[in-house]
């Protein structure tokens, strides 16, 4: 029998609530296929960890990581308690970072019986997939600050883009839209502005593009694409993004669904030796940790996305296919949805849903 082994890090906040009802819904539809079983070994590294230890992690945690086939990763981040910068760069970007975690996927789609913001848009307008550069960019850590505590003080951030990496982005980005079936990859740029930086990236797009003649391929500047999620999002079909770019617009592709709550990213290297990273895009949200709210879909649909990687396909298709009925009934949808069930309510809606629901339902 294939075994995988999952590092599990529930995290910060509502990453520890949600995070169970992920790993229930995974055992469910593993225990629906035949051949492969889930071994998750729970990390308690936190912001509580942090606190009682002066990292976020141990001095060997990328080691300890290696091992594993993936991660399954909650929320980072109590800003109350440790800044963001340092919770955000003690523990999940090292990992993006030292793995080669390249690629961040954020798949954009209103589930059925989801009614998002926009009037008059439904599943058939807003489906989409944002492919985000994850090691470079606006968020290489490029820089300093001289002349600290002092009316001249000077902070420098600086933007790191290089070929080798833009490219296989873009490339990453053309790759999945042939094999989804997607008809047309759109580049977000800034290059009227940003002469060097972005006037580079669109060179290398459009050179990329030229190697996939059957997609068709666009670009269009960042600020005019915000407008775009918003007025006419049946235009898009899969976007390729900076680290800051992306960032940002898939925070709106989240109100575009209907909630962050029902946001997943997969963080992706094709080598096989170090392990992808799977996680809900919602964050820690200490405002609601603690109460039971908080909506597990996306952390369920990070790991449809985890088994779909894993080779999986239809043990994910099984948990898609638990989600997608939860949101049709509309009986176990957390407050975020306009419903009135717990977390944990909605989460076992969901394995309940994967364990009956018949493929193709």
């Amino acid at each position: 029998m294939r075994t995988y082994r999952i590092a599990l890090i529930p995290g910060d906040g509502i990453g520890r609530e949600v995070m169970p009802v992920g790993v229930a819904a995974l055992e469910a539809a593993a225990g629906l296929a035949d051949g492969f079983r889930l071994d998750f070994q729970e990390l308690p590294w936190s912001c509580e960890y942090y606190l009682q230890h002066g990292r976020m992690m141990p001095e060997d945690g990328l080691e300890t990581l290696r091992g594993f086939d993936a991660i399954y990763l909650g929320a980072v981040g109590w800003p109350e308690r440790v800044p963001d910068h340092v919770s955000l760069w003690g523990l999940l970007l090292p990992i993006r970072k030292a793995f080669d975690l390249y690629a961040n996927v954020r798949p954009c789609r209103l589930l059925p019986g989801i009614e998002g913001p926009l009037r008059g848009k439904g599943p058939d307008e807003i489906n989409f997939v944002v492919v985000r550069e994850n090691t470079e960019g606006e968020y290489s850590g490029v820089g300093g600050r001289v002349h600290i505590g002092t009316p001249w003080e000077v902070a420098v951030q600086d933007i790191v883009f290089t070929r080798r990496a833009v490219e296989r982005i873009i490339r990453f980005a053309f790759d999945l839209a042939r094999r989804e079936g997607r008809r047309r990859v759109t580049s977000v740029t800034k290059s009227n502005a940003m002469q060097f930086n972005m006037v580079f990236w669109d060179e290398v797009f459009w050179q990329v593009a030229g190697e996939f003649p059957d997609i068709a391929a666009d670009q269009c500047h960042v600020d005019a694409m915000a407008a775009r999620f918003v007025r006419a999002p049946e235009q898009l079909d899969v976007l390729v993004a900076s680290n800051l770019f992306a960032d940002i617009l898939t925070d709106l592709a989240g109100a575009l669904q209907g909630s962050l709550g029902l946001s997943p990213s997969a963080n992706i290297t094709h080598d096989r030796t170090v392990p992808s990273m799977f996680e809900p895009v919602h964050g820690s949200a200490p405002d609601i940790a603690g109460k039971g709210i908080a909506n597990p879909l996306a952390a369920v649909w990070a790991g449809a996305m985890m088994l779909e990687f894993l080779g999986e396909r239809q043990a994910a298709a099984a948990v898609m296919r638990g989600i997608e009925r939860v949101t049709a009934q509309r009986s176990a949808l957390t407050p975020d949805l306009g419903g009135r069930a717990t977390t944990a309510e909605c989460g076992a809606a969901v394995v309940e849903a994967i364990r009956t629901a018949r493929p193709g339902a």
